[in-house]
């Protein structure tokens, strides 16, 4: 399954990524959207989001086929729990990176697989957290 994968070099140096050709290729990005959130699940500061959002449009911007996001929020201690949802950040990674974003409800299996293997040029995934 590593088909897709850059090799970044033989003693693992990290490259930029505008060094490293995205176009026609399926980009896993793991972003850090652990952003606060108030009781009612508002966002009280997006500048992770924000942060990250210059990249993500970057990678789209070179022809990515699709993007893949993966983050976490907060601390679920393996239990699903909707207040650690990245459901609820959906509508602001769709206004800060400036695209549709398809939150996917899990980060693993078959039907995160299936929505990934040949996803629609330009497609930006979010993935639900790993530590459900």
């Amino acid at each position: 399954r590593a088909r897709n994968l850059e090799i970044m070099s033989d003693r693992f140096e990290a490259l930029m990524v505008d060094q490293i050709n995205v176009k026609n290729k399926r980009v896993f990005v793991r972003v850090d959207f652990n952003v606060p959130l108030d009781k009612k699940g508002n966002i009280r500061d997006n500048a992770r989001i924000a942060k990250a959002s210059p990249t993500i449009r970057h990678i789209l911007k070179k022809g990515a086929k699709s993007v893949v996001l993966a983050s976490h929020l907060g601390r679920p201690n393996g239990q699903r729990n909707a207040k650690f949802s990245l459901k609820q950040i959906v509508s602001e990674v769709e206004k800060s990176v400036g695209t549709k974003v398809t939150f996917l409800n899990d980060c693993v299996g078959p039907e995160v697989e299936e929505a990934c293997r040949d996803p629609k040029p330009g497609t930006v995934f979010l993935l639900e957290i790993s530590a459900f």
